[in-house]
Formats: C-alpha cells, sequence, structure tokens
C-alpha cells in the first residue's frame, strides 16, 4: 500500500502561479512513477504530468508544456508540480497518483489506468 497526500491547491488570478505537493508514505519503494491528473467539473479525468521515479524522465499533457514542472525528491518521497501563467481553464481538482507496476526503466505512464494509487484530492481555481 501506497498513501498520498497533496498539499498546495487554491484560489489564483489568471497568469500567476501555484506550487503542489504530493507525499508518498508506506511502500514507496515499490513506486515505478508518480503522476498529476486533473478533474473538472462533469469531465474525465485526464493526464497532466508525470515523472519516473528512478532517473528523470518527464511526460506532460500538450496543454500544460511549457507552462507546468513536475519534479520529485526521492529522499523525502514528494513529487511536485510547479504551476506557471495559469489559465481559468486549468481549473480542476487536481489528483497524485503513484504506479507501483514494473514498467521499464524510466517509462513514464500517461493513462489513468496505468496508475495504482490516487491521492484525495486538491482544488485549484484560476478566476479569470
Amino acid at each position: 500500500q501506497v498513501q498520498l497526500v497533496e498539499f498546495g491547491g487554491g484560489l489564483v488570478q489568471a497568469g500567476g502561479s501555484l506550487r503542489l505537493s504530493c507525499a508518498a508514505s508506506g511502500r514507496t519503494f515499490r513506486m515505478h512513477a508518480m503522476g498529476w491528473f486533473l478533474q473538472a467539473p462533469g469531465k474525465e479525468r485526464e493526464f497532466v504530468a508525470g515523472i519516473a521515479w528512478s532517473g528523470e524522465s518527464t511526460d506532460y499533457a500538450d496543454s500544460v508544456k511549457g507552462r507546468f514542472t513536475i519534479s520529485r525528491d526521492v529522499v523525502t518521497n514528494t513529487v511536485y508540480l510547479e504551476m506557471n501563467s495559469l489559465k481559468p481553464e486549468d481549473t480542476a481538482v487536481y489528483y497524485c497518483a503513484a504506479a507501483i507496476r514494473a514498467y521499464r526503466l524510466g517509462y513514464v505512464p500517461v493513462g489513468r489506468s496505468d496508475y495504482d494509487y490516487w491521492g484525495q484530492g486538491t482544488q485549484v481555481t484560476v478566476s479569470s
């Protein structure tokens, strides 16, 4: 079991920045990758960014490339999402996720079904 807790959501004006954090605990040695997903009201949960736990391979949704940066701290088992130039359409609940399956080294899973554990979510609201 891996437990995930997100921090850092809130209300920000368009063009502003927020930093989300996700602390993992439990059997973290089994983690292959961590990722961030968002879910807007009435929509499916969708991939935002992911990072391989060994090495530093990353992947991003096209809508956030150049604005968001994912990083991780393997000592504290924490993953971060730095969000800049925020837009009203970024408004959603953001979820942290962990994958423990044995993907090839450096692979970053991007599908919702590729991840095994989820945090409770944190609301991000961007006002225009």
